[in-house]
This record gives structure tokens, sequence and C-alpha cells, in this order.
């Protein structure tokens, strides 16, 4: 079995911690293990990277579509004994109530990868087995390699959940019942759990991780090691315009930023790009010689007062972006480029102030259409994303706009996208792989103005 996905009826059921304790078992016999994320979220995938060693990539049917998944995915199996595949939400929650677009179950069904259901068993016993055949058989398209329940409370409560699945024929097999284990539980905050940068997961917690789930279930049933690794297969990009060339661009990554989807960044380097990485939490100078600047997401409010103190790499970006070197912000790096985050000074590139709110500000995918010219490309290029933060910037109306952005489904939520001079800022997490073109068109853009 090449892959295989972590599943669960819902949200909140463990299947993040059992996840990492399957790759960390995994990890532990010698195993190459590739990791991949269903959905837009960028938290999980950097504890799964800690723990495989290697770049956990994000399979979403909305933002890249069935093609871009299926190549993600094989580019991400490469040299990798087997690959696990994290879920989102329910298995079958989505964009809708009426088809599978969106969910977990989609990657499962394009990738014809057996699904690993995760049931938390607290307070059932018996209806834990209705669960099971509910979900099992809700689509006869999908494979079950098994389930595990997690949260078990005692033997007892084991023995009852293993007679009631074995009373219905026909259910996928036990393979496994994880026992309660609050130390094992991942610490929280807005937006999710927290990042790895922030949280490393260090060796003697992946140790118990994989102690964990190698003492209650049965790995050997459902993932035996491969004959072969998953292929080495060259993917084609498809051409995108642009000159050929090296520019170099700046990328601002650390713990304050650390929101990239790994195909972001390997794009642009299709492209031309020659990435230069930096921390504004750290280093006191902007990388030498560069034509244009990336500010990912992240949390730099929780660092707000060790990024305002570095007065110097402000200034100097300041003075980049105000001299006309192209800069493209997302959510964090847009907020990063306000006057302030709640009174702690910020690059003062925008008018803006970005405050925290108490409450979620906005939750969802969207699709951004440019409106006018803009270091992503002309207008009229469209790209998908993500929207999810708990700020708000205070922007005067006189700076341009240059996104129309609208919900998936198609509301049209009005303008976004804020440009000023070459520097185009926005909340908005685009995925290049929606559009290859956009990461061609940022760095031909860069590659222009440096050689103006």
């Amino acid at each position: 079995m090449d892959s295989i996905v972590v599943a669960a009826p819902a949200s909140g059921q463990g299947k993040t911690t059992v996840t990492l304790a399957l790759m960390a078992a995994l990890r532990r016999r010698g195993l190459a293990v590739a990791p991949f994320k269903v959905g837009p979220d960028f938290i999980d995938p950097g504890h799964h990277g800690r723990v495989c060693g290697r770049p956990s990539r994000n399979l979403d049917g909305w933002m890249c579509g069935e093609e871009r998944v299926r190549q993600t995915h094989v580019r991400g199996c490469a040299g990798a004994d087997l690959a696990v595949i994290e879920g989102v939400m329910g298995l079958f929650d989505g964009a809708s109530g009426d088809s599978d677009e969106g969910s977990t179950a989609e990657i499962a069904r394009w990738l014809g990868a057996p699904v690993l259901l995760v049931v938390d068993a607290r307070s059932q016993a018996r209806s834990a087995a209705a669960l099971v055949q509910g979900f099992s058989t809700f689509d006869p398209r999908l494979e079950f390699a098994g389930v595990v329940f997690n949260r078990v409370g005692s033997p007892r409560h084991e023995e009852l959940l293993r007679e009631a699945m074995a009373s219905s024929p026909g259910l996928p097999p036990v393979l496994g019942c994880l026992p309660r284990d609050e130390g094992l539980a991942l610490p929280e905050r807005h937006l999710g759990l927290v990042t790895a940068g922030d949280h490393p997961l260090d060796d003697a917690f992946l140790g118990r991780l994989a102690d964990w789930i190698e003492d209650h279930v049965d790995i050997e049933k459902f993932i035996a090691r491969p004959q072969s690794p998953c292929p080495e297969v060259r993917v084609a990009e498809g051409r995108v315009r642009g000159n050929p060339g090296e520019v170099r661009i700046a990328v601002a990554r650390d713990e304050a930023f650390c929101f990239y989807y790994p195909e972001n960044l390997e794009l642009l380097e299709a492209a031309g790009a020659q990435l230069a990485f930096f921390s504004p939490l750290r280093d006191e100078f902007l990388p030498a010689d560069i034509g244009g600047l990336y500010l990912g997401g992240g949390y730099p409010e929780l660092h707000a007062e060790r990024i305002a103190a570095n007065r110097g790499l402000l200034r100097q970006i300041r003075d980049a972006a105000e001299g006309g070197l192209p800069v493209y912000a997302e959510c964090g790096g847009f907020m990063l480029l306000a006057e302030e985050i709640d009174g702690h000074p910020m690059a003062g590139v925008f008018p803006a102030r970005a405050r925290m709110l108490k409450r979620r500000r906005a939750l969802g995918y969207r699709e951004v259409t440019l409106t006018a010219d803009a270091p992503l490309g002309p207008a009229g290029t469209a790209a998908r994303g993500h929207e999810f933060h708990y700020s708000e910037l205070e922007m005067p109306e006189a700076v341009e706009r240059a996104y129309r952005m609208s919900r998936r489904g198609g509301e049209d939520l009005g303008p976004e996208g804020y440009h000023l001079r070459n520097v185009l800022g926005s909340y908005v997490h685009l995925h290049f792989g929606s559009n290859p073109q956009v990461a061609a068109n940022f760095v031909a853009f860069c590659r222009d103005r440096a050689g103006a």
C-alpha cells in the first residue's frame, strides 16, 4: 500500500495526533514517509515536516483541481516508501451537502488511497459500530483500510467496541484502540495548533507518540514496507510565459512568517527566481542584490515586540518599497507592511494600522481576479487561495484595490488586494498551483524592475 488517508467523522477526533504518531512509528522503522495534508492548512504540515524530515504538501481540490492534486502527490512521493495523508474536518465535509467536492473523500477517491478512519470513542460503545457502518458504506467508491478507536477509556471499553464491530459483518477491521493520554495533546491557540516553529516536537515526544500507536495499533495489518518505493516521476508543469534568467527574491521565513505552500516557492524557482531566505526576527539586513520581496503569513502579532525592535530591517523594507522594489505580501506579511500592529511599530509601507480582534475576522476559500495590472500579473489574472485571520487593517480608501474577491461558490465579496507603487498586499494566501502563471508573472515583474 503506497498511500493511506487518515480521516475522521468530524474535527476534534484526534486525527492529527494519530497521523503524527503513525508517521513517527513508520520513521522509527526506517521508512521514508511522504507527508500530505488535505485542505489549505499550514500548521499541520509544519508538524508533518518535523516528523518526516521532508516538506508536507497540501492536496486541495478546490484551490488546485484534480490534475494538480495528482501531480503534487506524485512529486511529494518521490523517493519515499509510502505516503501518509492527513484529512481535513469530517471525511465527507467539503464545499456542499450534495457532493464530495472539496472533501477528504474526494482526495482519497482521486488518488485511489484507502482510508484509515479515526473515531473518538468517548461515551459510546455499540453506537460506534453504527457510526462506522454509516461512514464505510456511504460512498462505495472508497476503500477503507480499517478503523482506529481513539480516547478509549478502559480495557472493558475496548472489549465492548470490538464486540460491537464484530457483531456487524462487513465492517472495516478494527486495527487498534488508543487509550486516552492527555499528555500527548498538542497545544492550541487562535488559528489552530501552535506552529512547529514555536512548539517543535522534540525526539522524546515523538518517541512517546510512536510508542503509543505501536503499543495499541496493529500497524502491520494495514501498512507494510512496499516492494518498491513511490515512483520518482518527473511531472510536467506546462510552460508558463516568462523570460529566462534568474532574479534574486528575498523570502521572510522564521517563527513569525512560516505560512508558505511548498509549490509557491518551487514555482517561483521554476520561473527563474533564486530565493534568499531571511528572518525579520533575527536579521539586521535584507539579503543583498535582491530584485523582489515575498512576505508570507504567520504570527507576527505574537512576535510584534521583537519585530518592532528590529528597526533597521523595517526601515530597509520601507525604503526598498518606496524605491520601487516589487513586494508581494500575504496576511501576516501584509500586517508587517502596516504602520503598526496593536501599537508596535512596523515597516509603515501602507498607511494602515493592524489590530487583533477577539473573534475570527474571516475564514474561507477565496478566488481573486486582478482588476488592475499588478506584480502578480495583468488585469484579468485569476488565482485561488484561502483567508483565515483574527486581525483587521484600517486602510484609507485612497489606497488602490487590485483584486475583486469572491467566495467559493461565486459570491462577490468586493474589492481587496492593496496596491501601492510596486507593492501588493492582501489577507488572502494564494496557492500558485491554482494558476502557475502568477508565479511566473511575479518573477518577470521583479526581473524587469531589476533590469530597468
